[in-house]
């Protein structure tokens, strides 16, 4: 059975967060967690926190052991841009694109 968790519109481009989202992948959930927790990165709270809700999802949606959890997949997808412009010389502006993303983790009791 596959649980699945999202957390959308997280204030980080994805591009910084896919490498942790690609080192959990496969593994138990339980070390999963201490990966994320180990992490210094902005990107590493925010999958945790997205990991915590899919377990929780398991533990009282279907009624699984968080110990028999593994993690399936776990992908980070870019999701809208806020636009915003910086003042530059004679008038310009140039523009910036606060990125964000979206975080969905799914697990697998392996049935």
């Amino acid at each position: 059975m596959d649980i699945t968790a999202t957390t959308r519109f997280v204030r980080l481009p994805a591009t910084r967060a896919r490498d942790i989202a690609r080192a959990i992948q496969g593994q138990p959930a339980g070390e999963a967690l201490r990966v994320t927790a180990l992490n210094a990165r902005k990107g590493a709270a925010l999958i945790g926190k997205t990991l915590k809700s899919a377990i929780a999802n398991a533990e009282n949606n279907a009624g699984l052991s968080a110990d028999a959890l593994v993690v399936k997949t776990a992908t980070v997808d870019q999701g809208p841009s806020l636009k915003r412009h910086w003042p530059r010389s004679r008038g310009m502006a140039s523009p910036i694109l606060r990125r964000t993303s979206h975080i969905t983790i799914v697990l697998t009791d392996g049935k």
